[in-house]
């Protein structure tokens, strides 16, 4: 339930002037330009480059780069409240999952679409390009939010940061220092952006207190290297891969029964078998002594990464038991925390009231549950009450073909940005213009 404050008469005057200046055309402008600068995880230099200059030269307010390994990046800026007040952070990633390369093929589908293209294209109030959605959409609109707040000239008692950083995405790249699994919003955490509060923009139009983290498992099938000319049967030889296959059945049918019991709160972690890898394409005479599955497994807040490398140990361990012939062994190769902010937080309960003064209705007490895991997580787990904020997604009534499933999160309907930039902006000013007191325990 949420829970309900005064919201003052000059506290809404305040967010009229503010949501008064919200541009669509600004933030399409700017959604664009943001768009058009390829920034794959671990490259992210340059668009958090461009949009420091954006902030710093267009609103005259003190931004910074913020370098880390190679081309990796992140970005601050602040607006100095008069004192006395809480610290709120507006936060969203800027690196794409994708490539935007051949190497991304034939993996995304047998068609590239404008949603998977490293260059913007706009229609109207869409804009297309790889990453146009998210998170690009979200680091422009928080953008927009803290321009509206500049110009308003808000008498803000304590200071607004907007930050947005590398390695949103939850991927690791070797090549590239192993950008990723959040090491950007770490970075400016420790470089003098922690704050006492924080809003991280990601899709779908809720209000969520707890976010899951993840765990990457990889589990390898053993047989003996083979030769396309031996007999089946022949002493010595056995596949890996037809043994695989059985394992990915068997692991598929478990992976419900893992989100069923794991599933709390606002939370459904489930898992996935995204990746397989087995012997050399150029030599199919000679099959293969090992067959790799790499899964992905969700975590709920209220379970620990270990718990969860115990719940597939278990299983895989009863699996190898059932089938003495199956030879295989795993291992987790990485993982994140979920998080989560207790709901009678001031930022969490200020953001549903923000919501229903938008919406027009009461927050749901069971909003959709949720799989999909962020920076938030880490923001939690690293002790800043945080609240994700977003819009509804995927857009719908594209004039260009996108790919299908996920695609390349890059087409964005501009209109549907405006109701979470106001949700936004009202949480900003119920929280930054009154005292510390009145917010903080």
């Amino acid at each position: 339930m949420t829970m309900s404050t005064s919201f003052s008469q000059k506290q809404q005057q305040y967010f009229e002037a503010a949501r008064a200046l919200l541009d669509k055309e600004k933030l399409k402008s700017l959604l664009f330009r943001l768009t058009d600068i390829h920034s794959p995880t671990g490259s992210t230099r340059a668009a958090c480059n461009m949009l420091v200059d954006h902030v710093r030269d267009t609103l005259a307010v003190d931004a910074k780069l913020l370098s880390m390994a190679g081309e990796s990046a992140a970005g601050y800026a602040r607006l100095k409240g008069a004192g006395g007040g809480a610290n709120l952070l507006l936060y969203a990633p800027i690196d794409t999952h994708l490539e935007g390369n051949d190497s991304d093929l034939p993996w995304v589908g047998q068609h590239i679409t404008s949603d998977l293209m490293p260059q913007a294209k706009m229609i109207d109030d869409w804009v297309f390009g790889l990453g146009s959605s998210n998170p690009k959409a979200m680091v422009a609109t928080l953008a927009e939010v803290f321009r509206c707040v500049r110009e308003a000239n808000i008498p803000l008692l304590g200071d607004l940061s907007l930050g947005f950083a590398d390695g949103g995405m939850p991927v690791t790249i070797p090549e590239r220092g192993n950008a990723g699994m959040s090491h950007g919003i770490l970075h400016l955490l420790n470089r003098g952006g922690s704050p006492d509060f924080a809003i991280i923009m990601k899709p779908w139009n809720w209000v969520y207190h707890e976010e899951p983290g993840m765990a990457w498992f990889k589990l390898t099938v053993w047989g003996s290297l083979g030769y396309a000319g031996v007999p089946r049967g022949t002493p010595g030889f056995t596949s890996s891969i037809v043994p695989a296959a059985r394992v990915i059945l068997a692991l598929e049918d478990w992976l419900p029964t893992y989100t069923e019991r794991n599933t709390s709160g606002v939370v459904r972690p489930d898992g996935w078998i995204s990746a397989l890898r087995s012997g050399w394409p150029e030599r199919p005479a000679f099959p293969s002594a090992a067959t790799e599955i790499y899964f992905d497994v969700r975590v709920n807040p209220r379970t620990s990464p270990a718990e969860v490398n115990a719940q597939v140990d278990e299983f895989l361990r009863g699996l190898a038991a059932e089938d003495p012939e199956l030879k295989m062994d795993w291992e987790m190769y990485g993982s994140t925390p979920g998080g989560a902010t207790p709901e009678d937080s001031w930022i969490v309960q200020s953001a549903r009231r923000a919501w229903e003064h938008i919406e027009r209705k009461p927050y749901p007490e069971e909003p959709d549950l949720l799989g999909g895991q962020t920076d938030g997580s880490l923001l939690r787990a690293l002790g800043v009450p945080t609240v994700r904020m977003g819009w509804p997604w995927p857009a719908e009534g594209a004039p260009e073909n996108v790919a299908e499933g996920l695609g390349g999160m890059g087409a964005t309907y501009i209109p549907d940005l405006i109701p979470c930039a106001e949700k936004i902006l009202r949480t900003v000013i119920d929280t930054c213009t009154r005292p510390r007191t009145d917010v903080l325990p």
